[in-house]
């Protein structure tokens, strides 16, 4: 379509958010669904102490994304691998790897069936050379989980648990306000725990298994606590209004 059209398709995709909001899952699911190699890097992987060899791991990646294309380059963690430059100690080897990614997304050899994906929890922090239209060139927020959202995730998450007929899944929607997708993921990873020990407690030679309960769900959220604050959600709504989304 894009040959076709005589538009250059976009070279990167800037992921930023809260943590624990699943834009790594969003990454994978986009290499999923267009059936293109994945490569996953997290940022301070490729950082080595030794002169030269973090700007080396940057070319390696992008020689190995080239050979395997169609792919897609996830940077995990981007804002560790390219902090805004002159900033103080370090600067020098900063800069170096910002010029070295700048170069492979710039550079002679073009980037032909290879996107490159970024995530950060602090885009504040991230060089804003990478953020200008020709690299990274759309900027997508991804917000906390919404009602709906959360809804989605608990039925993704007790698709295969027994769960008994009291469980309410608007009602558990209802109190974890303040989760997360990471969160609710270990709600519900607790919430079968807790119907494990009882069983155990109950007969500790031959334990049966019992149904996943509403007051298993309620244990459960007493034990697994909330990643974020009414506070936190103000903060990323002013990030939100500082950096916007693009494209």
């Amino acid at each position: 379509v894009f040959k076709r059209l005589g538009v250059k398709p976009p070279k990167g995709v800037l992921l930023y958010g809260p943590p624990g909001c699943g834009k790594t899952l969003l990454a994978k699911a986009v290499a999923k669904e267009s059936g293109v190699n994945f490569i996953g890097i997290k940022g301070p992987e490729l950082l080595n102490k030794y002169v030269g060899e973090s700007e080396r791991g940057i070319r390696k990646v992008f020689n190995r994304a080239r050979q395997v294309a169609p792919s897609i380059i996830f940077f995990d963690e981007l804002d560790s691998l390219v902090p805004k430059r002159g900033r103080g100690f370090g600067s020098d080897v900063t800069e170096k790897v910002v010029a070295q990614l700048l170069a492979e997304i710039d550079g002679v050899s073009e980037l032909r069936d290879v996107m490159v994906i970024g995530s950060t929890n602090r885009p504040d922090l991230v060089d804003e050379a990478l953020m200008r239209p020709g690299r990274l060139d759309k900027i997508i927020y991804v917000p906390y989980p919404d009602n709906e959202s959360r809804r989605g995730i608990f039925e993704v998450h007790t698709r295969n648990m027994n769960l008994d007929k009291d469980v309410k899944i608007d009602e558990l929607v209802k109190l974890t306000e303040y989760y997360t997708g990471a969160d609710i993921a270990a709600v519900c990873r607790e919430a079968g725990m807790n119907a494990i020990r009882e069983a155990i407690n109950e007969n500790r030679k031959n334990p049966k298994a019992k149904k996943v309960s509403m007051k298993h769900f309620r244990d459960a959220l007493k034990q697994v606590k909330p990643s974020y604050t009414e506070e936190d959600s103000r903060y990323w709504q002013r990030m939100l209004e500082k950096i916007g989304e693009r494209g």
